[in-house]
């Protein structure tokens, strides 16, 4: 009895910010170094001074809780999901998101890969299939073409990874803009 509750536990644990709504499975490509994406304007790894506006607040707020831990169905300073994490963000810029990833992937517009800016949302199927069961929020488009998104990890808390990594680049689905 102990092992079954045990194994909820963790497939709960595991699961993030799970939905049942089902999306179109898009391929992120890292771009050969050599060459600039189209339709991305050239960005350092840091994004001060590259982004202005609405964007560059999301970016200030989202950055302020690098580090904060993760917290299933958390909305909080004191932890985060991935959506709970978008929800506060956009939040403090008075934008009214949503809190399941799945119905924040309906919000605003669809985009392709190649014009994401910082700021705009990626979506992922961490669990196979092409369920929307993870959000994360872009955070710089480097001059190589790699995408940089800050979300909630359930091992690490709220990070920057890299659409670059096998496992974001196999889970990827689609990116939206709300801004």
């Amino acid at each position: 009895m102990k092992k079954i509750v045990l194994l909820l536990f963790l497939s709960l644990f595991l699961a993030s910010c799970g939905s049942s709504s089902s999306a179109r499975k898009y391929t992120y490509k890292k771009k050969p170094s050599s060459s600039k994406p189209a339709n991305i304007k050239k960005l350092s790894s840091s994004n001060s001074g590259k982004v202005s506006g609405t964007r560059a607040f999301v970016l200030d707020n989202a950055e302020n809780y690098l580090g904060t831990p993760y917290k299933y169905a958390g909305n909080t300073p004191a932890g985060f999901d991935c959506s709970g994490l978008v929800c506060k963000v956009f939040d403090e810029e008075k934008i009214q998101m949503p809190r399941r990833s799945s119905d924040q992937a309906k919000q605003g517009r669809s985009i392709s890969i190649s014009e994401a800016r910082p700021g705009d949302l990626l979506f992922f199927a961490t669990s196979g299939g092409a369920a929307v069961t993870h959000v994360g929020i872009v955070h710089d488009i480097k001059t190589n073409g790699e995408i940089t998104f800050i979300h909630a990890s359930t091992s690490k808390g709220v990070i920057i990874s890299s659409l670059n990594e096998a496992y974001w680049n196999k889970a990827f689905l689609f990116a939206r803009s709300v801004l």
